[in-house]
């Protein structure tokens, strides 16, 4: 495998070296003079140290943020309720839109944002609460931020029964009152002792986007654009890419009236320039010029010719792995459980044991990557909770013909292949479950082809029919040019499964058709990533797999969009509804679910997400790393303004 790494680099050297001949610039992705007024941006100029960018700022006063997510199809559609509006991270959750409670992934908890407190049963029932919100906030225009904000939201999404979000909002709250400007009740459907998770951020953001009232009930909320949004967040947008390349945020100048110039401080850069580059050697070859700040997700061999070429720039390691392994999503392969032949379990399990895993580790992000057995990823908070309790459990789990799948040898064995490619300072022991995971499932082709025989399938040759008699074809939904571990999973995946006569193939898009097909259900299998949680409760990220919330295809879906219906699931997040997250229960229910979940794999959990998302530190300092771990380097989480007043200017 170093081997192959190393053609890799040599061939992505090259192509560095050609693109960096036939351009005069790294950083241009469209019309440099372009700007979302239409009016050209400056010139670039010699200002203070010299350099400008080329949307017109001074480069010593721009952070400059890749893209995740990559190109937006729509850069004006900004109202986070319809289908296809920007991506949340492309700057918007991150420095516009606020929550009414943030999370702190290093301490593991959740933490006041536009709430000054959190929610206060009135009364024993737990179906009423009150909760502050921040005094002396404004919108970016000026407008006071009060409770009549939160409640004017609370009752759009009830009332636009057109919106994907209002099912599932509906299923939750009741109503919202203002008890007075900063104070507000809430009662909910059914007894909650969770509401700040639910309508605050647990991981990524929060579907709960406080909007001025003052501006949205002037319009209909299901075709109102919000071109020009006014937030509560320290910047607001100055210009954008028309063709939705670029988005271009500016410090507010009353930054003391936003969440973060009230809760942390004033934030370092005058201007945050989101900018998606391209290609990936396209970002590379922007970082090594200094042309970029943070890289949203690279490939450990992009990382290896980054660190020879510029040496101010870091990774999360020093050291191998060199990656962030705590992301608190895991990869894996997502099934339609709606569309036969995806709707039995035997074939999904099939699926699952025709991947060779470790070739597939390797091929992804050369070994570089934690398993997981079951629907939570493998960070190392739920590992201790869950993964290595569950052990005994896994080892005893029988398939429907009493077929032992799962093999606990996984790190051991990764070690040893690992060892083979040259890789230095691996982990031994204990160490090494705790770096790759507590093990995964057999490679065995043969037991597959019994359970798909066993659902009616039938071999020709080296292809496998369906029941119907048609050949099997796959096509499996991933991302094009963002979410590289996805990505480049999903190829991997396919070509383990085509080795097994599966005629499997991969369907890239766009970050808006990639989410909007998953929600429609306009997908067989998706390299998504629906399995997610960083708090031992991790209630409120199984909330969504409800069966109340399933849809049918077509249709946005508010949650539930694998469309798998189990009531053993529903029932057990029923009871934790009424559970607070103290109770010794929500552990034993949450692994009892995860025991569904490996029962009926309507996701084949495969790999915790590993990060490759580099700094370059010539511009900025500050930058959180395993040195510097005041936090995760979640880049593209809605928290990313709460870093913000931590980069200070190198003075370059």
């Amino acid at each position: 495998m170093r081997k192959r790494q190393g053609f890799i680099s040599v061939l992505l050297m090259m192509m560095l070296l050609v693109s960096a001949c036939s351009e005069n610039t790294a950083t241009n992705t469209s019309s440099p003079a372009s700007t979302g007024t239409g009016q050209p941006a400056a010139t670039a100029a010699s200002s203070g140290d010299g350099k400008m960018t080329d949307v017109g700022t001074p480069r010593n006063q721009t952070l400059i943020v890749d893209i995740l997510s990559g190109k937006t199809a729509d850069p004006d559609l900004v109202n986070p309720y319809v289908p296809g509006a920007v991506p949340m991270d492309a700057g918007f959750h991150q420095l516009i839109f606020s929550s009414l409670w943030e999370i702190n992934t290093v301490k593991g908890e959740q933490i006041p944002d536009l709430a000054a407190t959190f929610p206060e049963p009135l009364d024993n029932t737990n179906t009423k609460f009150k909760f502050k919100i921040q005094e002396g906030l404004a919108w970016s225009d000026g407008v006071e931020f009060t409770a009549d904000d939160v409640v004017y939201t609370s009752e759009m999404i009830l009332k636009t029964k057109e919106l994907g979000y209002s099912g599932y909002y509906g299923s939750l709250v009741k109503s919202m009152k203002a008890l007075d400007k900063h104070t507000i009740e809430v009662e909910t459907v059914n007894p909650e002792t969770r509401l700040a998770q639910k309508l605050g951020v647990v991981i990524f953001g929060t579907a709960f986007k406080v909007v001025p009232k003052h501006i949205w009930e002037k319009e209909d909320p299901t075709k109102f654009k919000f071109t020009n949004p006014v937030g509560l967040g320290p910047y607001n947008l100055k210009s954008r890419d028309p063709q939705g390349n670029w988005f271009l945020y500016e410090k507010r100048k009353d930054w003391q009236k936003s969440d973060i110039g009230k809760i942390v401080g004033e934030p370092g850069p005058q201007y945050i320039l989101f900018k998606f580059f391209g290609p990936e050697e396209k970002r590379i070859i922007a970082s090594i010029q200094h042309d970029m700040d943070i890289l949203q997700d690279i490939t450990p061999e992009s990382w290896d010719v980054l660190r020879q070429k510029n040496k101010t720039a870091l990774a999360w390691y020093e050291n191998f792995p060199y990656a962030d392994m705590d992301d608190p999503c895991e990869r894996g392969m997502s099934f339609n459980t709606s569309k036969a032949p995806y709707d039995n379990p035997d074939v999904r399990w099939a699926m699952a044991l025709m991947t060779d895993i470790k070739n597939v580790s390797m091929a992804t992000f050369g070994g570089m990557l934690r398993v997981s057995p079951i629907q939570l990823p493998p960070i190392s908070v739920l590992q201790e909770n869950y993964h290595k309790p569950m052990v005994s459990w896994l080892k005893d789990f029988q398939l429907s013909d009493g077929y032992k799948p799962f093999d606990e040898s996984y790190a051991k064995d990764m070690v040893e292949m690992l060892k083979q490619q040259g890789i230095k300072g691996l982990p031994t022991d204990k160490e090494a479950i705790d770096t790759f995971g507590v093990g995964w499932y057999k490679y065995d082709p043969a037991e597959a082809g019994k359970l798909l025989e066993k659902a009616g399938f039938k071999k020709q040759g080296d292809k496998w029919m369906k029941p119907d008699g048609t050949p099997w074809k796959v096509t499996i939904n991933a991302p094009a040019n963002f979410e590289v571990e996805s990505m480049r999973l999903a190829f991997a995946v396919a070509d383990s499964w085509k080795k097994n006569g599966i005629d499997a193939n991969v369907q890239q898009m766009d970050g808006a058709t990639f989410w909007d097909s998953e929600s429609t259900g306009a997908f067989e299998v998706g390299s998504y990533w629906p399995a997610c949680g960083l708090l031992p409760d991790s209630t409120a990220n199984f909330q969504g797999w409800h069966k109340q919330y399933i849809v049918e295809n077509g249709k946005q879906a508010p949650g539930n969009r694998n469309r798998w219906a189990n009531d053993r699931v529903s029932s057990l997040i029923d009871e934790l509804a009424g559970m607070q997250s103290s109770d010794p229960k929500v552990i034993s229910h949450i692994t009892e679910i995860n025991k569904e979940f490996v029962k009926g794999m309507p996701f084949i959990p495969m790999f915790g997400t590993s990060k490759f998302v580099p700094v370059d530190t010539y511009y900025w300092s500050g930058f959180q790393t395993s040195n510097n771990a005041f936090e995760g380097p979640w880049w593209w989480w809605s928290q990313f303004k709460f870093y913000t007043p931590h980069f200070k200017p190198t003075g370059k």
